[in-house]
């Protein structure tokens, strides 16, 4: 889908989606719960409907829509391979949980996913004594449990998704598991995994964010549990208001262990005015500069807070590229391309991206098939001089499925 962006003013009020990280974190734990668990806000992301389709080929009873589900907890070997769309969180996760089952499962992936390194799940998995293979470091993996325990080393320099996967499976594992982190980045998002563990009764004993002990026997229970709304999507939408007028997000928790609600701080340095309430924010136009912001552990912000930079007076800097890598796209690359085609000044230093403010010109950009970067571009857009066009748009259903709809509710 190529979708077209004018220039506007925002103004109005939109309600933040539900978290995709929290939705399937909330179905995978609920696959693992005996009995039956209610998941409610799920939403219509590609990436949630992933899961369900996995747990669903796992065996695990899953009804309803993106309002409520219903799961009864319970995996087993599937027949099939195991599709996991293009999610990254899928793939890293589920192969820790299948690893729990004696009979060896595949897991596949399509589109970007393939590109995505998954060698350090195998490298992880076999220190627990599973037989595991990846197709050179990547999709498909091959995994046979089950998980005996004991001690694990894990790189959390290039995601901490594996080390949510091996946390939520330990308690399924036949002994303890102790797992000792490096350079752990995403620290946000393990705390949030350890939280949702915990509403589901496990307990994680947390050593500095370098040590994590899951003592066995535990269970997971079934729960009612409501999804909040996300904040990386939000943070799209805050921008377009800092920018360009003024936005209240709505559905947002200020006290959420998302990484990404680190946006406030952000806006809060460009200069934007910010108002947080108990469940939303508010934001509107100001004078804005440059500002500097380490987004190591919140990657994802990088795209939206490079459309903020690019209408600050003077030169941003947003420290954390080498966490850019091994997204849906090579987010650098793709950054500095597109944003320069509207005519924003980007160069990369080390582990920082330097942003020149400026004027955005009319162009014709990609998204590189990254959710993230098509809606970058589409918020730089409402302050360009002219319509900006946007080539496979439509990739947003990753994670925003309504991105383009909410947006054009508020620009004026």
């Amino acid at each position: 889908m190529k979708k077209l962006v004018r220039p506007s003013k925002i103004s109005g009020t939109v309600v933040a989606p539900p978290s995709k990280s929290v939705a399937q974190r909330a179905i995978a734990l609920a696959s693992m719960a005996k009995g039956q668990s209610e998941i409610y806000n799920i939403g219509n992301s590609s990436d949630c409907l992933a899961a369900i389709g996995i747990c669903k080929s796992l065996g695990t009873f899953v009804e309803g829509d993106g309002s409520k589900l219903i799961i009864n907890g319970g995996i087993k070997a599937p027949k099939e391979p195991l599709n996991c769309g293009e999610s990254g969180f899928g793939a890293r996760v589920f192969s820790s949980i299948v690893a729990t089952l004696k009979s060896e499962v595949v897991l596949t992936g399509e589109g970007s996913l393939q590109s995505r390194p998954m060698q350090m799940v195998s490298d992880a998995l076999v220190q627990l004594g599973v037989t595991c293979a990846t197709n050179s470091g990547f999709l498909p993996i091959k995994v046979k449990g089950p998980i005996q325990g004991g001690n694990v080393i894990v790189d959390g320099s290039v995601s901490s998704q594996v080390l949510s996967g091996l946390l939520m499976a330990a308690p399924l594992s036949e002994a303890s598991v102790k797992i000792t982190v490096r350079n752990l980045k995403s620290i946000p998002y393990v705390l949030l995994t350890i939280d949702m563990m915990k509403t589901f009764g496990v307990s994680v004993e947390n050593v500095n964010n370098m040590e994590f002990c899951v003592r066995v026997p535990q269970q997971y229970s079934p729960v009612k549990y409501d999804v909040e709304g996300d904040w990386s999507s939000a943070a799209f939408m805050l921008v377009a208001g800092a920018i360009a007028g003024e936005v209240e997000v709505k559905n947002l928790n200020p006290d959420s262990y998302q990484a990404d609600r680190e946006v406030v701080k952000a806006l809060q340095l460009a200069g934007a005015q910010v108002l947080v309430k108990d469940n939303s924010v508010l934001i509107s136009k100001d004078r804005l500069v440059g500002f500097n912001f380490d987004a190591t552990h919140c990657p994802d912000l990088f795209p939206p807070l490079v459309a903020l930079a690019s209408q600050c007076v003077g030169e941003s800097k947003i420290t954390g590229t080498s966490r850019l890598q091994a997204k849906e796209s090579n987010r650098t690359a793709a950054l500095v391309k597109e944003f320069g085609k509207m005519g924003v000044e980007i160069s990369v230093q080390n582990d920082a991206m330097f942003v020149c403010g400026g004027k955005i010109n009319a162009a014709s950009v990609d998204s590189h098939n990254d959710h993230r970067i098509a809606m970058a571009c589409a918020i730089a857009a409402i302050n360009a001089d002219a319509p900006i066009f946007i080539e496979n748009a439509d990739v947003v259903t990753k994670s925003f499925p309504d991105f383009f709809e909410q947006l054009n509710q508020i620009q004026c």
